[in-house]
């Protein structure tokens, strides 16, 4: 069950829960895909259930029913972006208004913020003093795939727990146990391509990512032949997004560079490209490789920060420089 506490989180859920004096501010980071969402939601639950059971929230009191049905607790905040990408400080305001009444139906009060990195700067220092000392027995969970981008005073105010990635064997399993059609050669797949993170590879079969990896990879295999030209076959890539075709790419050129300096077999990725990497890899100058790499790495902050840009034509002149590669001297 996607509500239940993953088998990987197992550990931390009982340090959590067995602590006779927990923080009033927890700071869960790690990678995305991981499952902090769904602790931090299964923290809140028990944190605000009425009638705990086993060191699990009972599931059948009012609040746990409230929480289940509707999402509306009024004991529950939550803190994500709306109307952008960032936290802005009105939102913190609501918070502080939130933290200073008592509570009505709970023993006490729990706020969710995630993710916290998108808090920007006024928000982040509006929440500071309702973060160090909380009214109303109020608790705090932070989660953040980037812990880097916040605030050190932030930071400083909260326990800082790094949450825990799953093992192969566990990842696996657990997406075996959601996708039961696939094979253990897709999923494996999946799991590659997210990163090692299992909802993120969920996330990723949604989005029917095995087979538009499958068409990517064999429409560059035939520019490289020089079968056909970029601009023939970049409106077919345009429901990928952006960033994971950008990710792949980051993701090739690290490891041909990589594997002009060890020659590890090993460590060339996913089977669909090794061929073409280890063949680049022995024809391409490391400085070209560089080069391209710093291009495309500042063009993925572009994407990440939704710059305006024309798609299309972004596509074809990646498509244009990752032939050239080879093609020019």
């Amino acid at each position: 069950m996607l509500d239940s506490i993953l088998p990987w989180q197992e550990k931390l859920w009982q340090q959590m829960v067995t602590n006779p004096h927990p923080a009033h501010a927890y700071l869960l980071y790690g990678k995305k895909g991981i499952g902090k969402h769904l602790f931090a939601d299964q923290l809140t639950r028990y944190w605000l259930c009425l009638t705990p059971n086993h060191k699990l929230p009972c599931g059948y009191c009012k609040s746990c029913h409230l929480l289940a049905t509707s999402g509306a607790h009024p004991d529950f905040f939550q803190l994500i972006p709306t109307e952008s990408d960032f936290i802005k400080v009105d939102q913190v305001r609501e918070l502080v208004d939130f933290v200073n009444q008592t509570s009505q139906i709970s023993k006490g009060k729990v706020v969710v913020i995630e993710p916290a990195e998108a808090l920007n700067l006024n928000a982040a220092n509006a929440l500071l003093k309702s973060l160090e000392e909380p009214n109303g027995n109020t608790r705090f969970i932070l989660v953040s795939h980037q812990p880097g981008q916040l605030l050190a005073t932030i930071k400083s105010r909260c326990i800082q727990q790094l949450c825990p990635m799953p093992s192969k064997e566990q990842a696996l399993t657990w997406l075996q146990s959601q996708l039961t059609s696939l094979s253990t050669q897709e999923l494996t797949q999946l799991w590659l391509l997210a990163g090692h993170t299992p909802l993120y590879a969920l996330e990723l079969y949604e989005q029917d990512i095995l087979q538009q990896r499958q068409r990517l990879v064999a429409d560059i295999k035939k520019i490289l032949k020089q079968q056909i030209v970029a601009g023939q076959i970049v409106e077919s890539w345009t429901n990928i997004p952006l960033i994971i075709i950008y990710d792949w790419f980051c993701s090739w050129l690290h490891i041909i560079l990589s594997y002009q300096l060890t020659h590890d077999d090993s460590q060339l990725g996913m089977a669909d490209m090794a061929k073409v990497l280890v063949y680049m890899a022995n024809k391409i100058a490391p400085m070209k490789l560089l080069a391209l790499q710093q291009e495309l790495l500042t063009e993925r902050q572009k994407v990440l920060r939704k710059a305006n840009f024309n798609k299309l034509l972004l596509l074809e002149s990646l498509l244009i420089r990752w032939n050239n590669l080879l093609t020019t001297r």
